[in-house]
């Protein structure tokens, strides 16, 4: 089949829409299909589109279903849709679920969130990602937390900055963060936060290859974010058997799962504070979320996202 994947990141955007876009392209490739990555397309003598994003696709989703009502239409939920737009702007996004022939979220709790009329059209696809290529190497030297994403208000960026001035004197603690500033206001927060905190170091935006080095140099990542449709950096992040301290939410929990021990409170920086201080002091603590983490590892692995789409798509296709 020929497949419109329209997106809402451009083409020289490292965001996690375009990333998700891009893999998805190169999975339904490889099942057969030719594919068009573009930010807005109307679907013309495509056979299905799948549109990343329900709000900001939706004009790229209206068309493609008033003009082509018969031709299966998929729609991934984003974070932001599930838990802001579809609040903010009901419109626009509730009008793309309706048209969907399948809506994809990307953790094991989106049917919590969205309107149960849409639930039966639901589908849980997990982002996959592939191990590093040999075992991780801490630094022996500090105690590093990696904090991997955009600066900006949804990933409440700074919580594990501040949660670092909290730790004893003689702690090794530093927050390692990889990442551009969403907007100047952003870039001027986190520059600030450095100058007054030590333990904080923002590298800004950096390559792939970048990011997984991190991975292999920290001893866990922290995930502070106040909304997630389901990130891919916590797959990524797991696959590499790196612990991970997580903000409760929905997002983390359906991808974490319930039982795991690593969350603490939304926003709540003592709490952060302490599960930091557990890790660091508590190796045992730290190999028990590695543990929990490493049960959660199937759910990522490139063959079982790939055989979620082929079964989807085949479900739906004429």
């Amino acid at each position: 089949m020929k497949i419109s994947l329209v997106t809402p990141a451009g083409e020289k955007s490292r965001n996690g829409n375009r990333a998700t876009a891009i893999r998805w392209a190169k999975i339904l490739r490889n099942l057969g299909h030719r594919v068009s990555v573009t930010e807005r397309d109307e679907g013309t003598n495509s056979d299905m589109m799948i549109a990343v994003h329900a709000w900001r696709s939706h004009k790229s989703i209206n068309t493609f279903s008033n003009t082509y009502p018969n031709r299966p239409l998929i729609v991934l939920l984003a974070g932001t849709d599930i838990y802001a737009f579809q609040h903010s702007h009901p419109k626009e996004t509730l009008k793309s679920m309706e048209c969907a022939t399948a809506l994809v979220g990307l953790h094991g709790l989106v049917h919590h969130a969205i309107p149960k009329r849409f639930c039966h059209k639901l589908h849980t696809i997990y982002q996959s990602a592939v191990p590093l290529p040999s075992k991780r190497q801490p630094s022996k030297r500090t105690f590093d937390i990696c904090v991997i994403g955009h600066l900006r208000d949804e990933k409440d960026s700074l919580r594990a900055a501040y949660a670092a001035q909290l730790a004893p004197s003689d702690s090794k603690l530093r927050i390692i963060h990889l990442g551009k500033a969403h907007n100047e206001a952003w870039g001027q927060r986190a520059a600030k936060e450095m100058k007054v905190n030590p333990r904080f170091i923002s590298l800004g935006e950096v390559p792939k290859w970048r990011v997984r080095r991190q991975f292999s140099n920290s001893h866990a990542m922290v995930i502070s974010s106040a909304m997630e449709g389901g990130a891919n950096v916590v797959s990524e992040a797991n696959v590499c058997g790196l612990p991970i301290i997580a903000s409760n939410i929905d997002g983390n929990v359906g991808l974490l799962g319930e039982d795991y021990e690593g969350y603490y409170e939304l926003k709540d920086t003592q709490g952060l504070a302490t599960l930091l201080q557990q890790a660091e002091t508590n190796p045992k603590f730290l190999k028990r979320l590695a543990a929990q983490g490493k049960k959660r590892q199937a759910l990522f692995k490139p063959e079982v996202e790939i055989a979620a789409w082929s079964k989807l798509i085949n479900e739906i296709k004429p």
